[in-house]
């Protein structure tokens, strides 16, 4: 495959409204979700994708049931408990972005081992956004460069875009060419402001459990066909 993106970006939306569709306690949707993040990450992996990040939990989820935000804390560890050591056969490298402090010991420790665990693979990095927020993102960028300024250590003149984006969570990765969203909302609910200005964006009406390699595979496809220009004009 040709002219593929080199980062794929993911907000998994739609797992409660995809269990109280069946019936089924909300939990049950992440658990599917969960499930579900297998088969994309290999997907994605086989396709030749370099960075998949996953919007897995967001500063603004925090306000959601206690019940549901505790068994959303399990999530990561029975994940990486179950898929890890595929994970690590198929050479995928776990990171991830956020406020990795403010969750859980038993969270911080599980994702700790498996980022630990694949720190010397060279495929595809598997990222997961936990409790992030981009606009928190922000802040704590600005707040850095104000500090480096206090401290002699960069003038005024010396920020722009390159500098601003070294002292984002995603320093170490290319923007994401491909923002997708499941279940058929249209928001960005504050997911990577700054890195997706010029992704390609792509809303689909499957809930997270329900989207499958071949959506996934068939976004690729269509991104092939599509033109960036970055507010410029197509040369002749």
């Amino acid at each position: 495959m040709e002219n593929l993106p080199k980062h794929v970006a993911i907000i998994m939306d739609g797992n409660g409204r995809y269990a109280k569709r069946l019936g089924l306690p909300r939990v049950k949707g992440h658990q599917e979700g969960m499930e579900n993040v297998r088969r994309i990450a290999l997907t994605a992996n086989e396709c030749g994708v370099k960075y998949l990040t996953l919007f897995a939990f967001s500063t603004e989820n925090w306000t959601r049931p206690s019940k549901e935000v505790s068994f959303l804390m399990k999530l990561p560890g029975n994940f990486l408990g179950k898929f890890l050591p595929e994970l690590k056969e198929k050479n995928i490298k776990i990171k991830t972005i956020g406020n990795f402090e403010g969750l859980p010991k038993h969270t911080q420790k599980s994702v700790a081992k498996a980022v630990n665990d694949t720190e010397n693979n060279t495929g595809m990095e598997l990222i997961f956004a936990l409790n992030y927020g981009s606009r928190d993102e922000i802040i704590h960028a600005v707040k850095s460069i104000s500090n480096s300024v206090k401290n002699g250590e960069i003038v005024v003149d010396d920020i722009d875009n390159k500098l601003f984006s070294e002292h984002l969570f995603t320093k170490r990765v290319p923007d994401p060419e491909i923002l997708i969203r499941t279940s058929g909302e249209y928001r960005i609910s504050n997911f990577l402001l700054w890195q997706i200005s010029y992704s390609e964006l792509f809303f689909v009406k499957e809930s997270w459990p329900e989207f499958t390699p071949q959506n996934f595979e068939e976004i690729l496809s269509q991104y092939q066909n599509r033109e960036r220009r970055f507010g410029g004009l197509k040369e002749e």
